[in-house]
């Protein structure tokens, strides 16, 4: 079985480019997304994640209906330009320390995303063609005297 975030990662494409046009209208009118078809199907998918929903129900227990679901689209705008594992890991930092901001939740799925740690790159003697040998000042002076 795939965890949560594959999950969401493998579908994201899937839901998200659905759903795309609407989160700005969303935003603007965030009493439709409770009822809205693209929140069915993303449930259905399994790519809203329970993370998601946590993360909206605490935004709507401390910031109201409107705020939190305001604050839970803004969250689904990340998807766009963060991998979708990284926006779960940034919803439940956001979560731990009781936040429901999606700045909190931006900073954490960015510091997320870029602690993927980088491939080793092995140095071998491919770089030997590079090698120079060490300068040579002997004739530093000899310059100088002749510029004279």
């Amino acid at each position: 079985m795939l965890s949560e975030g594959a999950r969401v990662s493998y579908h994201a494409r899937k839901w998200f480019p659905l759903a795309n046009h609407y989160l700005e209208v969303l935003a603007i009118k965030p009493g439709a997304l409770p009822g809205a078809t693209a929140l069915a199907r993303a449930r259905a998918a399994g790519v809203f994640t329970a993370t998601h929903q946590r993360f909206w129900e605490h935004a709507r227990r401390h910031g109201g209906d409107r705020d939190g679901t305001k604050a839970l689209v803004e969250v689904l705008l990340l998807h766009r330009a963060l991998p979708a594992v990284a926006v779960i890991a940034g919803m439940q930092a956001a979560l731990v320390v009781g936040k429901a901001d999606p700045a909190v939740v931006n900073i954490e799925a960015r510091r997320a995303a870029e602690a993927a740690p980088a491939g080793v790159v092995p140095i071998g003697a491919g770089l030997s063609r590079y090698d120079r040998p060490a300068p040579d000042i002997n004739h530093y002076d000899q310059l100088l005297e002749g510029s004279r």
